[in-house]
């Protein structure tokens, strides 16, 4: 945790992963414009700060509309016991960013963090350019601001070339445009909203099935037969047996709708463990 988050108020500070500037950076300046940010190097370092009261919130990426899922963070979440506030859609404007003296027709090799490669991969290869994995969009932005490397340019926001002094060679350097990634907000408190029909909700949520025939189908009817649509639904191994599946998985409901209770009791039945993340309302995003 970084030294100067103890002087200030907890109550009032949102703690992120990345170097300043980060499209993590710019998501909590956009959802919480008058909070403090606090940056950390690590998903699990930004949780822990909530975990022991250093922050009230932490601002995290779980997937992106071009290169999908944050990996990561789905191995951190069975080892926290933090709840899902809110969500959070941010635009994605990648930039390709260098030093001042360098030139477009310079770059050899491109760096940034591997979703943030992933998602420019065609651009990359249009200019003939090379991969270079590092650990963070904005961190790119930093190494190359301090350390004079020929030929390196670095995917980056157009605040992290601000902040560090850079120029942007160009905007919009993601291969589509509507690039968008998804946060969600953790807080250590439970902060369910009141069930209202009229409103839309999203319910996410961690399981694992008994290792029977047919589990997860079981497992899951019920939210067919309630006519629950499911928004995601993504697997990953436990400690590396290939024998218990865990899921996380978003549903269009509230916890308290009658519908999600019948739906939640038939997988509770076919599942060894169920573990509520937490009802928010659905991000205007996706009203659009």
């Amino acid at each position: 945790m970084p030294d100067s988050s103890l002087t200030l108020d907890a109550s009032q500070i949102v703690a992120y992963q990345g170097e300043p500037g980060a499209y993590s950076h710019l998501a909590c300046k956009h959802t919480f414009p008058d909070w403090t940010s606090v940056n950390c190097a690590t998903f699990a370092d930004a949780l822990h700060m909530v975990e022991q009261g250093d922050a009230f919130y932490a601002m995290i990426p779980v997937e992106n509309s071009t290169a999908g899922r944050v990996e990561e963070i789905y191995r951190e979440l069975r080892k926290t016991q933090l709840f899902v506030v809110k969500e959070h859609f941010e635009p994605v404007n990648h930039c390709l960013i260098a030093r001042h003296d360098m030139t477009l027709e310079q770059v050899t090799r491109i760096g940034s963090h591997p979703q943030a490669l992933a998602q420019c991969d065609g651009n990359i290869k249009a200019l003939g350019a090379k991969n270079l994995a590092m650990y963070d969009t904005a961190g790119a932005a930093k190494h190359i601001a301090e350390q004079e490397e020929p030929g390196l340019a670095v995917i980056s926001s157009e605040l992290a070339a601000e902040l560090y002094g850079l120029k942007v060679l160009q905007t919009h350097f993601n291969d589509t445009q509507g690039n968008t990634t998804r946060f969600l907000v953790f807080s250590r408190q439970q902060k369910m909203p009141v069930y209202e029909s009229e409103h839309t909700y999203i319910t996410s949520f961690m399981f694992r099935v008994r290792n029977i025939p047919a589990a997860l189908y079981k497992a899951m009817g019920g939210f067919a037969t309630q006519g629950i649509n499911m928004l995601k639904l993504e697997s990953y191994m436990v400690n590396g047996n290939f024998t218990a599946t865990q899921f996380y998985v978003d549903v269009e409901a509230h916890f308290q709708a009658p519908a999600m209770q019948a739906a939640l009791e038939e997988l509770r039945f076919f599942s060894e463990e169920v573990r509520i993340l937490g009802t928010y309302l659905a991000d205007e995003y996706r009203l659009k």
